[in-house]
């Protein structure tokens, strides 16, 4: 058994690529290794700021002799009508390189063809490694990659270096000019000189050593456990944030936690404003008290070893007393003007080239709103109309132009200290939330209107654009938009219908466009498409789902009663009769309307029966109960088992079509039925 290290060296990976360009390593090598048969007892990933790193252990060291199956040309080619083998056959053998008589002939999906059996022996892994790098290393994929001085390769950064070994030998091969061996850097600043690896498994003790800590997980376990000792040295807590852990580590090689302070005064500002321009421009950890008030304090995770941590300290005191400052400043001079007189300013802020400013979105938005608000009998509607001229306000403010993360919570700040009231101030910051999928939702009727109606106007202004999400791409966070709407209206169970919403915030594009209205299918299916994964996620089956969400007009709360009804219905033992009734409607039906029923017309009993059946359905059928629908079911069995739907005479005819049109509806009262699988 071998082991196998290669280690790519760059300049410094961006700290958002770096666990992406781990990951794409793990999968180049992952299925490398079964494509070529080459059997591995474990494989390890390493990256910091300036490598990219596999090693694998009990690595097979040649791969298994095999047998390889050729196919070659149909049997109607391979053969003349005496049965003598065609050129074809022997051109295809002498190919493979074997006898004529060795070759056969196998059924494929495609029908019958020649095929040979060709011994493969295994090569050295070396040799293989040796061949198979190069293209290894310049097919792994970065969201941005660069080409530097004259060379053609793209990669995420430079390459600088290619240590590739097997064992304590060197793999062979070059890439750019750039010459693998067995040799690397360790911290750029504190261990600059070259290394040389004798051997895989002394790779990340030599690194360790000379103040590189290899893997991403050891060096987040590394920053967790030193900010748990400040935490218990200052008796204070270190905000937890993922996302900024997950930065900071991708950010060094060897962490060192140090604990800077900051002038008190600045805890005068907003809380968010100083932990923004901690997190944000400098990417340190604000530190709490026990009850969350926020300390002068801050952790600083440095790339610099053991003994410089007052040079870097007070270097970083010195920077973080500067943006604090200017935040400062922003926000002094921000509230010298109250948030309503800032308003107009929105006009000069562009929302989208073809739609106009921000300014004309809240126009849109209140027309949205104030439809939400005469369906809710919301009472005031002036308060309403306000709220939304200043929940983008705070856009045009110092801080949110610095810190454009903060909107709404400034909104809020500002509006609060404008006079503004506590709702309308809370608006002004929830009705951006939820913000993604665990978030909290507005507290308030007020903020949960606003939020839906600016989420409906982005929604249909970008798809009136032809902006809409495929595959992966959703630069303008629609879905997410979307599904804080569904959450919304689920949640707070508003009289609601998805149509409703669509098509007022479709009203307010007409004066960019008259066909507006056309885009109301496409919009719908992409809620359609929302629900179905947030309805199937709660364990209904997909069926059910489907054939709920196809009955029309529905809010969010009809669309969960009918799931849940239909749902316990399938558990009954009679459902599957009513389901192969209910699909006889379905199947002789097309999409077309129908007019009444006329039982003046009626040629048999069985349309009469059929027809007062529905008629009792129908005055029994509740918002909560179904169970009436099991009456239709012998009535019509015994109709399709008694009459010609398709009678010769055309007013018989479509008066039969009508009464089972009067009959679908029943069952579209509760679901499609034609969706649902038996």
């Amino acid at each position: 058994m071998k082991s196998f290290l290669l280690e790519i060296g760059t300049e410094e990976i961006p700290a958002r690529f770096l666990k992406g360009g781990q990951e794409a390593l793990r999968t180049a090598f992952m299925n490398f290794f079964t494509q070529e048969a080459l059997t591995y007892q474990n494989i390890s990933l390493f990256a910091t700021p300036r490598r990219l790193a596999v090693l694998a252990d009990g690595l097979i060291e040649k791969q298994a002799d095999r047998v390889k199956e050729l196919t070659g040309p149909p049997k109607s080619i391979s053969y003349d009508k005496e049965g003598n083998l065609t050129k074809a056959a022997a051109g295809f053998a002498k190919s493979a390189g074997i006898d004529v008589s060795e070759l056969k002939i196998v059924e494929t999906e495609r029908g019958e063809y020649l095929q040979a059996s060709v011994h493969v022996p295994g090569r050295n892994t070396k040799d293989i490694l040796s061949g198979a790098l190069p293209g290894i290393i310049t097919s792994i994929q970065f969201p941005k990659s660069m080409r530097w001085s004259d060379k053609s390769l793209r990669f995420v950064r430079p390459i600088r270096w290619i240590l590739a070994i097997l064992d304590n030998e060197v793999i062979k091969f070059e890439i750019e000019g750039i010459k693998s061996g067995n040799l690397t850097y360790a911290h750029r600043f504190f261990a600059p000189q070259q290394l040389k690896v004798e051997t895989p498994s002394s790779y990340v003790s030599l690194l360790r050593r000379n103040k590189v800590i290899a893997g991403i997980d050891a060096r987040r376990e590394m920053i967790e456990a030193e900010i748990r000792k400040a935490e218990k040295a200052g008796g204070c807590y270190v905000h937890r944030d993922e996302e900024l852990l997950d930065t900071v580590t991708s950010l060094v090689e060897f962490p060192n936690v140090i604990t800077g302070e900051f002038d008190k005064k600045y805890l005068s500002l907003p809380k968010e404003l100083p932990v923004t321009v901690m997190r944000t421009h400098q990417k340190y950890f604000s530190i709490e008290d026990k009850d969350g008030n926020l300390l002068p304090k801050f952790i600083i995770v440095s790339n610099a070893a053991s003994g410089s941590e007052d040079i870097v300290r007070k270097g970083n005191e010195r920077v973080l007393r500067a943006r604090l400052e200017d935040a400062r400043f922003y926000y002094e001079d921000d509230l010298k003007r109250p948030l309503w007189e800032l308003k107009d300013e929105l006009r000069h802020v562009t929302f989208q080239e073809e739609l106009g400013s921000i300014f004309d979105k809240l126009e849109r938005v209140s027309f949205i709103c104030s439809f939400i608000g005469e369906k809710l009998n919301f009472a005031d509607d002036e308060k309403l109309l306000r709220a939304v001229m200043l929940s983008k306000a705070d856009l045009v403010t110092g801080v949110v132009s610095e810190f454009p993360e903060l909107q709404g919570y400034m909104g809020r700040i500002y509006a609060e200290a404008s006079g503004e009231s506590p709702d309308t101030a809370s608006a002004v910051y929830e009705h951006y939330l939820p913000r993604f999928a665990e978030d909290m939702l507005p507290s308030t009727d007020l903020g949960s209107i606003i939020s839906i109606a600016d989420k409906i106007d982005s929604i249909a202004s970008f798809f009136y654009l032809d902006m809409i999400p495929t595959g992966s791409e959703d630069p303008f966070a629609l879905r997410r938009q979307a599904a804080g709407i569904l959450r919304i209206l689920q949640e707070k169970e508003y009289p609601l219908t998805l149509e409703m919403l669509v098509e007022k915030a479709l009203t307010g594009l007409e004066e960019y466009s008259p066909s507006v209205k056309t885009l109301s299918e496409k919009i719908m299916k992409f809620f359609g498409q929302r629900l179905e994964g947030i309805l199937l996620a709660q364990g209904f089956s997909y069926d059910t789902v489907n054939a709920v969400l196809a009955v029309k007009g529905l809010t969010m709360g009809g669309i969960k009663e009918r799931i849940e009804i239909l749902t316990s219905l399938r558990k009954e033992d009679g459902f599957d009769g009513l389901l192969t009734a209910a699909k006889r409607v379905y199947n002789i039906l097309g999409d077309k309307g129908h007019d009444a029923v006329k039982p003046e017309i009626f040629k048999h009993d069985s349309e009469k029966e059929l027809f007062e059946a529905a008629e009792n359905v129908r005055s029994a059928i509740g918002r909560k109960s179904f169970q009436s629908l099991y009456k239709l079911q012998a009535p019509v069995n015994s109709f399709f088992d008694s009459v010609l739907v398709m009678d010769n005479d055309e007013a018989v005819r479509a008066n039969r079509l009508n009464l089972l049109f009067n009959v679908r509806r029943l069952f579209d009262s509760l679901a499609d039925f034609s969706k649902i699988v038996q």
